[in-house]
């Protein structure tokens, strides 16, 4: 029976990494803000500032009353999915992360569906900043010899 339950949780655990790390395929993964790059889920730190560069992206824009309604709406859900996740016992600390992180991809990509074509593009254009400035960084960095 436990054996099962691990089952279903790996077979759901693959599948959102599967489902956020596709790269973009289809016009309506081209059309969202993008699949984030992928990263070592075991570490926190690096996750936290992913998700926060990310909810940057969305800072600033000016939310219609029917937009904000909506946003409160898929923010409670993905809450309660989360916390969901955040009290399952049988998941271990990368699962829960994995999980956690699945569940934050696919909240962004709902509200990024909400925006009207203007605020999209504002989007769009934060993100192209945002990674020219991780690559600039990346080029910059001094390979540590050992």
């Amino acid at each position: 029976m436990n054996e099962n339950r691990y089952s279903k949780s790996a077979r759901l655990v693959i599948g959102l990494i599967f489902l956020c790390a596709a790269p973009g395929a289809t016009h309506a993964q081209i059309a969202s803000p993008g699949p984030m790059p992928m990263q070592k889920v075991g570490s926190s730190s690096p996750q936290r500032q992913k998700i926060s560069d990310v909810e940057d992206d969305f800072a600033g824009l000016a939310y219609s009353d029917d937009q904000k309604s909506e946003i409160d709406k898929i923010h409670q859900n993905t809450k309660s999915h989360q916390d969901v996740v955040a009290k399952d016992t049988q998941l271990n600390g990368d699962q829960r992360d994995a999980m956690l992180l699945g569940y934050t991809r696919m909240e962004y990509g709902e509200i990024y569906k909400v925006l009207t074509p203007e605020q999209k593009r504002q989007v769009q254009q934060k993100i192209r900043a945002r990674r020219a400035d991780q690559e600039a960084a990346k080029r910059h960095q001094v390979p540590v010899q050992k």
